[in-house]
């Protein structure tokens, strides 16, 4: 197979996986199939119906994060990675996937409202860690990059997004 037919296949492939069934077929009205010996006809319910709407009421909202030791992601080889998806219901490998979604949706996304937590304590060593976050919060790329002074200090921020 040539080179840009591999490609074209790769892409189309990879863009059914990712987008899923957002209109075509998949969205027909389901045709009945007769079968006999001799004969194999294929008959379609035939409706009036508008336009295809799109295929979902929200936004998507798929992450990965991942976290290092080291002072910043460039440098750093990922230790941890785990996907966290809040839309249409929370999940992925995030430890607390549902408690994660909660706090991003109660500061808009903003990874930089989550702050420390009160009351936490933690020891004043230098052992510095990083955590990437990109993908899509409701329909808009992100990419954000945090550097805390040690995992206990980065535990301690929020309630349960960045404990992973």
């Amino acid at each position: 197979m040539p080179t840009t037919a591999r490609w074209a296949a790769t892409l189309t492939l990879t863009a059914a996986a990712v987008c899923g069934p957002l209109g075509g077929s998949a969205l027909a009205t389901p045709a009945h199939v007769t079968q006999t010996a001799e004969t194999r006809t294929v008959t379609s319910q035939a409706h009036a119906t508008p336009a295809l709407a799109p295929s979902g009421l929200y936004a998507p909202s798929a992450l990965v994060l991942t976290m290092g030791h080291g002072e910043t992601a460039a440098t750093v080889t990922p230790e941890r990675a785990v996907t966290l998806n809040c839309a249409p219901t929370p999940s992925g490998t995030h430890p607390a996937a549902y408690d994660a979604c909660a706090e991003l949706r109660g500061v808009n996304g903003n990874f930089d409202a989550l702050t420390l937590r009160d009351g936490a304590l933690c020891t004043r060593q230098f052992d510095p860690v990083v955590v990437t976050v990109e993908g899509v919060w409701r329909g808009k790329r992100v990419a954000y990059e945090r550097t805390f002074a040690n995992e206990c200090v980065k535990n301690s921020y929020g309630t349960s997004f960045f404990t992973f």
